[in-house]
């Protein structure tokens, strides 16, 4: 049996086996699953299981098996169900915890951006290759330059058509109408119907993906509410026939315009918090950053990077953000530099690599939230580093994966500039761990070698 066989069969176990698990989903670093009673589950053996660096309970279990091995884990896990019979109200069987509104609404915000995280990452680089070829001497017409301009901007054009998608599934609407509603939005064909709404020309675009998001929920409200007058012999054809024209008029006539002041009223007041408040308000939005991350909050930003992105061309959000993960990196090194205990070694020599790829989730679950002190002081780093970003306004011209990789994406030519970020985040993360936020006896506090029984 192969490792990543095993892990899985440990946490099935964990989970009350196959019977209690409802549905999962893996992201870069995590397996998700949703499961029928909690009671069932045994939180602290999952924790004990080894390659499982971390457990989160949320709306979904999330158990932390970090980048790579957890797609292989997901592969060995999906083999113990059949996924496509799971139904959708399983979902409301879920036994939440922390359900407040605005905690709900990020996390289905982050539930719609989430599958799309890979496709934007890939994306986003190859955009960051090919400006760092250009810059380096290569003809712009070279025809692989071309090529590779043509693949990296897929999906940034046609990007309101997957969240409209995802946004319908998770709000349990029909996914290609949802995807209809992303189009109202985005069809570039919006710019040749000579059409004035309101006072204003329709455009292709306005209120960017907030539009996307409202449009493509809407639908699913009076999908939901149609179908419930609607004789079954002709649901299939009047359903999607009324929802489809009482939408796709709404989002013109109401959806699109009251988009675009929202994505633009954001916008405005983002802006200006970071151009009054500087280099405190970078501090702030960075050292505040990794307590969103610990509940798995953090993709419900993604969204503002793109109206970022949409409206300026750039988002100044991510480097500032990024500071985050740097400031756990500098906690970390200093951790290594004074333990001796070697399983807190074994996990930093695990968690740091792929801290300085972006990937910080190893180190969050693994070394400093378990220790406690040092979760603070990395938050104190990264303020440090996010302040100093916040002075050099950096930014990034698509979403990525924050850490060195970011570097591709930085723009105006401020590659230093960021890259000296992540060294003052490193240090002052380094130094208010290694006088302030380490002691040898928190190694206690990580969880101790156990097996996990299968039987």
């Amino acid at each position: 049996m192969s490792k990543e066989r095993k892990v899985a069969c440990k946490i099935l176990a964990c989970l009350g086996f196959e019977e209690n698990v409802a549905n999962f989903t893996n992201c870069m670093t995590r397996l998700r699953v949703n499961v029928y009673n909690r009671e069932e589950v045994n939180i602290q053996k999952l924790e004990e299981i080894d390659d499982v660096i971390g457990v989160v309970e949320d709306e979904t279990i999330q158990i932390i098996l970090g980048p790579g091995f957890v797609n292989k884990v997901a592969s060995e896990f999906q083999q113990f169900f059949d996924q496509s019979s799971v139904e959708e109200d399983q979902k409301r069987k879920i036994q939440e915890k922390n359900n407040t509104p605005f905690k709900n609404g990020l996390k289905k915000i982050g539930n719609v951006f989430i599958p799309l995280l890979p496709g934007l990452i890939a994306s986003g680089l190859i955009n960051g290759i090919v400006s760092t070829l250009i810059n380096g001497g290569v003809d712009e017409a070279n025809e692989l330059i071309v090529l590779m301009k043509f693949i990296g901007g897929c999906i940034f054009t046609y990007i309101g058509i997957f969240v409209g998608i995802n946004a319908a599934k998770e709000f349990g609407g029909t996914p290609v109408l949802g995807g209809i509603a992303g189009l109202l939005i985005i069809n570039p064909a919006l710019d040749t119907l000579d059409l004035t709404i309101m006072g204003e020309e329709v455009t292709a675009g306005r209120g960017g993906l907030i539009a996307v998001l409202i449009s493509a929920w809407f639908m699913t409200v009076i999908e939901r509410n149609v179908r419930k007058f609607i004789p079954n012999a002709v649901d299939i054809i009047l359903t999607p026939l009324l929802t489809l024209l009482i939408v796709g008029i709404s989002t013109m006539y109401i959806i699109q315009p009251l988009g675009g002041l929202l994505s633009e009223g954001i916008l405005s007041i983002l802006t200006a918090v970071l151009e009054i408040g500087g280099p405190l308000a970078g501090a702030v939005l960075a050292g505040t950053f990794l307590p969103l991350v610990m509940v798995g909050l953090h993709h419900g930003l993604i969204p503002l990077h793109m109206e970022f992105i949409q409206a300026t061309g750039a988002t100044p959000l991510l480097p500032i953000l990024a500071m985050a993960g740097a400031g756990q990196v500098g906690a970390g090194l200093a951790i290594l530099a004074k333990t001796k205990n070697e399983r807190l070694k074994k996990n930093l020599y695990g968690a740091l690599p792929v801290g300085f790829l972006g990937v910080g989730e190893p180190l969050l679950y693994g070394v400093t939230l378990p220790l406690g002190r040092p979760f603070i002081t990395a938050c104190l780093g990264a303020a440090v580093g996010g302040a100093s970003q916040a002075v050099f306004a950096t930014a990034t011209k698509a979403v990525g994966i924050s850490g060195l990789p970011l570097t591709l994406l930085v723009v105006d030519g401020k590659i230093i500039l960021y890259l000296l970020g992540l060294l003052i985040s490193y240090g002052a993360g380094f130094i208010f761990t290694y006088f302030f936020g380490y002691k040898e006896e928190m190694a206690q506090n990580l969880r101790k070698e156990k097996e996990v029984s299968v039987e």
